[in-house]
């Protein structure tokens, strides 16, 4: 198996949309106030030519199997961009393809200037959030910035200068 990373192009939206909206039905989150229904989910290259911002793909064998990004979310403090849509498929998972695409996601933050990130998920995303904090994450008791995303309830930041 080839397992290859690069940054979102237009050819990668429909499928990256399908890998997303099938990892939150799986969950059960397929809900309103989440990216489910965000309609820019089905245009994240266009999204993601928001200057400071940048999208990770994972393939493998070819096929789109998950990806993750970093934007510049309206209302964040200073120096402050949203770890954002990180989704990687069932059968993809386990094999430390989330953690990489983190990792490359932090590289470029800090590439980019940016010392802290932000994030919003869900309980329901609870291996996600375990990822969160073993990278660094720490919860949050209210959310910064404006996502728009009113679903999410689990808020968490983590420091890049650490």
């Amino acid at each position: 198996m080839i397992l290859t990373f690069h940054q979102i192009c237009l050819d990668d939206n429909f499928q990256i949309a399908k890998v997303i909206r099938s990892v939150l039905k799986e969950h059960g989150v397929d809900k309103p106030g989440t990216v489910f229904t965000d309609p820019t989910t089905d245009e994240l290259f266009q999204l993601f030519q928001t200057p400071g911002s940048i999208y990770w793909i994972a393939k493998q064998d070819n096929e789109i199997i998950g990806g993750c990004g970093i934007f510049p979310t309206i209302g964040l403090p200073k120096d402050y961009a949203e770890l954002v849509k990180l989704y990687v498929l069932s059968s993809a998972r386990g094999q430390g393809i989330g953690f990489e695409l983190m990792e490359i996601c932090f590289d470029s933050a800090i590439k980019m200037g940016y010392k802290n990130l932000y994030l919003e998920t869900l309980p329901e995303l609870n291996k996600a959030v375990s990822l969160y904090q073993s990278l660094g994450f720490e919860l949050l008791s209210k959310p910064l910035g404006d996502s728009g995303h009113f679903a999410c309830d689990l808020w968490m930041e983590k420091d890049l200068q650490k």
